[in-house]
């Protein structure tokens, strides 16, 4: 009888395996024969951040901040910006059109944009 010995990968070994993966018309199947591997060990070792394709080597994902300014907005008349001739000020219009479309526009719209929408829907 032949024993089996149990074989050791290396961290890199492993992550080229697993990067061999994700080629395109691959699968995971077709890989681990190419290695007389199982493929539930290579499923094993993707679930894993230190093999994974597209992660670093021993890179974690760590949390990311952004800088966020909080600007106290001026809600006076002064400051809001002017419209153009063609675009009606703030209201809340509801359209039902056949087909079973159905659409709110609230704030400031472009009375033509809002009819070629419509047209489009409807043809």
């Amino acid at each position: 009888m032949v024993r089996r010995t149990k074989r050791l990968w290396t961290d890199e070994e492993k992550r080229s395996i697993c990067v061999q993966t994700t080629a395109p018309d691959v699968s995971v199947a077709q890989v681990a024969r190419r290695y007389a591997l199982n493929a539930n060990m290579i499923f094993k070792w993707l679930r894993d951040a230190r093999y994974a394709p597209g992660s670093a080597p021993g890179a974690v994902d760590a949390p990311v901040f952004l800088p966020v300014e909080i600007v106290n907005p001026a809600r006076s008349e002064a400051a809001r910006p002017t419209l153009p001739s063609n675009v009606l000020p703030d209201c809340l219009l509801e359209i039902e059109i056949a087909g079973g479309h159905r659409f709110r526009v609230s704030g400031p719209y472009d009375p033509e944009a809002l009819a070629r929408l419509i047209r489009g829907l409807s043809g």
